[in-house]
């Protein structure tokens, strides 16, 4: 059995304003090294024990990672950001 550490929370956030939340069975720095060509897959495939899940990342505005993938560096990335309000949605009508 794998211990806790070897798992990534991984939330995405679509363009319909949906989100959804997965834990995948690998160390947070697996899944860093892996990020980008993931994200550059036009499906990602997740096997639960149950189904087969198909994302379509064309569709997906943002990805949130737990715990932080703080290998990540350079241009572009901001260390020790704070969120101040979290995400809100105007009204439709």
């Amino acid at each position: 059995m794998q211990s806790q550490d070897s798992f990534t929370e991984v939330t995405f956030h679509y363009v319909s304003g949906s989100t959804e939340s997965y834990e995948i069975p690998v160390s947070p720095e697996a899944f860093q090294q892996q990020l980008q060509t993931l994200l550059n897959q036009p499906w990602l495939t997740l096997h639960l024990f149950d189904r087969t899940v198909l994302i379509c990342t064309a569709q997906v505005t943002k990805v949130e990672v737990k715990p932080p993938i703080l290998a990540i560096q350079g241009e572009g990335v901001f260390p020790d950001a704070q969120r101040v309000t979290a995400l809100t949605h105007g009204a439709k009508g």
